[in-house]
């Protein structure tokens, strides 16, 4: 490689690094915790299940709903989520279908007795974490901005890769030279770690990016396959139903659509996630394989007929995949835990790649480079270079 070509990726590096670090410093720490928030929401939870016999029979849908209803006069029911490993439903209700999310009342109630078991507290420590994580209190355009982060990171990671070859060829792999500077040590340390976390700082980058864009890709979904699911209702009225039909017998007809499936979520008329005229009950698969791919039936809302069904395309497939990747949900607790060490281990590369950057040697990057031609000391290559 050429010092004009390593000049010109030392610069690439140099400036997305500066950019973005602070940002995915941020997002490291906060996305510690998120990793454990099944396991920290279970120690936290004050509103344990009652027991009852296992046999006991679940209530209907509609009487969750209605429960709902109740608690919060003049809303209707916006989404409907089944709780996985317990008889809880989370019903969303709000003043009208499009309402904000602030206006909106997140209910879990008990299926076994039509109880309320608690509010979705959004002001809680772990719900300020993911919103500080997801876009910075800032909606839409925070996660945008943060997108734009993650860009800059992954080209930073990229161009790190192509660095490390020429400044680090005279060192074998993985060497920390103890006995030299503190300088140096955290510099070999700070190569050393970026390149052993290399493809999982890669995998966290790129699907946090996807992330970030869930609503856009959820837009597009929505003036296209969902328009064209829904043709035969182009002309009806396009406000939503003031009452609908039994919801059992929708999440019942669905399912017939698809034996073998579950429901994970049901989206009520009117809001993103379906049209003005029909539920969305969004299936998921009975496999681990399976589980992650979810396939929305539209049951008519005023009638309870079936109108159509078809797999999501693959942004929304991409979309789907990425947000269990991105916080290691995929394989249980030894998962977890090993995204946690490598996260730790990312925050380590990315403080002391700030550290060096504050201490920095004012050389040129032409006279490291003859340096680097003689035998000289490697530069850091997975966060700020100079």
């Amino acid at each position: 490689m050429t010092n004009r070509t390593i000049k010109a990726w030392y610069l690439v590096h140099k400036w997305t690094s500066l950019v973005c670090t602070a940002f995915a410093l941020m997002l490291c720490i906060t996305g510690l915790p998120l990793i454990f928030h099944d396991e920290i929401d279970a120690v936290l939870d004050s509103d344990p299940l009652p027991a009852m016999a296992a046999d006991t029979p679940l209530l209907p849908l509609d009487e969750m709903v209605r429960a709902a209803m109740r608690m919060y006069p003049g809303e209707r029911p916006l989404f409907l989520s089944f709780d996985v490993d317990r008889p809880v439903v989370n019903v969303t209700t709000g003043p009208r279908a499009r309402s904000d999310r602030n206006e909106m009342h997140i209910t879990a109630i008990d299926r076994r007795t039509a109880q309320k078991v608690a509010d979705l507290d959004e002001t809680g420590v772990m719900a300020t974490i993911l919103s500080l994580h997801v876009d910075m209190f800032a909606g839409l355009p925070g996660k945008l901005f943060l997108g734009f982060m993650g860009t800059l990171f992954c080209v930073a990671i990229v161009s790190g890769v192509v660095l490390y070859v020429p400044f680090m060829r005279r060192l074998r792999f993985g060497t920390v030279r103890t006995l030299r500077s503190k300088r140096v040590k955290w510099l070999d340390t700070h190569n050393m770690l970026g390149i052993v976390t290399l493809m999982w700082l890669s995998v966290v980058s790129v699907t946090g990016v996807i992330n970030t864009l869930s609503e856009p890709l959820v837009d597009v979904w929505r003036a296209n396959q969902l328009t064209a699911l829904t043709s035969d209702y182009a002309g009806k009225d396009p406000v939503p139903p003031a009452s609908f039909t039994s919801l059992d017998s929708a999440v019942a007809t669905a399912i017939g659509q698809a034996p073998g499936t579950t429901p994970q979520f049901v989206a009520f008329p009117g809001v993103r996630f379906t049209t003005e005229h029909h539920y969305a009950v969004w299936l998921k698969g009975a496999t681990p394989a399976t589980r992650q791919l979810l396939t929305p039936a539209l049951v008519d809302a005023r009638t309870g007929d079936f109108t159509a069904m078809r797999t999501m395309p693959w942004y929304m497939l991409a979309l789907r995949l990425s947000q269990p990747l991105h916080f290691g949900d995929y394989a249980g607790l030894p998962l977890k835990i090993l995204w946690a060490l490598l996260d730790i281990a990312a925050i380590v590369v990315l403080g002391s790649g700030l550290y060096l950057w504050l201490g920095k040697r004012r050389t040129s990057i032409e006279v490291r480079l003859r340096e680097l031609r003689r035998g000289g000391e490697p530069v850091p290559v997975m966060a700020p270079a100079e």
